[in-house]
């Protein structure tokens, strides 16, 4: 596949893919994401907190991914108009479009070095990032009404939900903003945050839940507005009721939910559903949009009587 180019007054392509860090992507949402990016054309860093084994098979999704896009490009030798084809001229042979990689990265989130290794890491393996995507997260290992919930969840939620992906944002841009500016992404570069309807939805048998995933949702309104006069576009990703190993064990009471018209459009959301959000907004679909809350949850948002 052929690198994107960046449109726009001043902007030049620049020769290359581009190049994501997707937190979480070893399962659910973020392999999602993953492979809908590697079918894009990007390059992916897969990041994993501890399942190596669900990093690889990412990691080979999206190398399959990658392979059936860039075979659907090619031009079908099959092909006739009717006329006489005409020999190619002996210089005229396109050069092989650059081959994206896929390679993983382990790291606890809620631990500042950890955090600040993934940064560090990642730019050095592919000597430069374009887009950051904040989709790492856990539900509470024990779901308890508020009345009952600990201090240790709490915070536990917050670590990783809120605070990781906010100070990873904060070690990203900092290399961004220190270095060349110039990216493949049609706007340049990009930070999805991907929050949950839980943000504004409250479930007080998850509270800890709730509360990381509404500041979540500052946290991208905070980073929008610091950094959209850099020319980084900040979005939210909101998803709704998804299809993943977190909702695995609440499946059966969801599917009766959905039945009973909870979803307007009557399904599970899929880690595709997501995908191809996270992909849009990154090929530059929404170029004036520096803070926009995208919903995917099949208009579970929508008010209704």
């Amino acid at each position: 596949m052929a690198p994107i180019a960046s449109p726009g007054p001043g902007s030049s392509p620049v020769g290359r893919l581009p190049v994501a860090l997707v937190t979480g992507s070893s399962r659910g949402l973020g392999r999602g994401i993953a492979v809908q990016l590697a079918a894009a054309g990007f390059s992916v860093a897969v990041h994993y907190a501890g399942n190596l084994e669900a990093a690889r098979e990412t990691l080979g999704l999206c190398t399959a991914a990658a392979e059936r896009a860039r075979e659907s490009r090619r031009p079908d030798p099959g092909f006739s108009s009717g006329a006489a084809p005409e020999p190619p001229a002996a210089d005229s042979a396109a050069p092989e479009p650059p081959t994206p990689r896929f390679e993983a990265f382990r790291g606890d989130l809620a631990d500042p070095a950890a955090r600040r290794a993934l940064a560090e890491d990642v730019f050095s393996a592919f000597g430069t990032l374009d887009a950051l995507v904040n989709n790492a997260g856990i539900a509470p290992r024990v779901r308890a009404d508020i009345l009952e919930a600990s201090e240790e969840s709490f915070e536990e939620l917050m670590n990783t939900n809120a605070r990781g992906p906010y100070f990873l944002t904060q070690e990203v841009a900092r290399r961004w903003l220190a270095g060349p500016r110039d990216s493949p992404l049609p706007g340049g570069r990009k930070i999805v945050f991907v929050t949950s309807i839980s943000a504004r939805t409250a479930s007080v048998n998850r509270g800890d839940y709730c509360m990381s995933k509404a500041a979540l949702s500052m946290a991208a309104k905070l980073w929008a507005a610091r950094l959209a006069p850099e020319g980084i576009l900040v979005y939210e990703v909101r998803p709704g009721i998804m299809l993943t190993d977190m909702t695995s064990g609440v499946k059966e009471k969801y599917d009766a939910l959905i039945a009973q018209g909870l979803v307007p459009q009557g399904r599970w959301g899929t880690p595709e559903d997501v995908g191809r959000a996270v992909r849009a907004l990154l090929e530059g679909s929404f170029p004036f949009s520096a803070g926009g809350v995208f919903d995917v949850d099949g208009g579970f948002q929508i008010p209704r009587l």
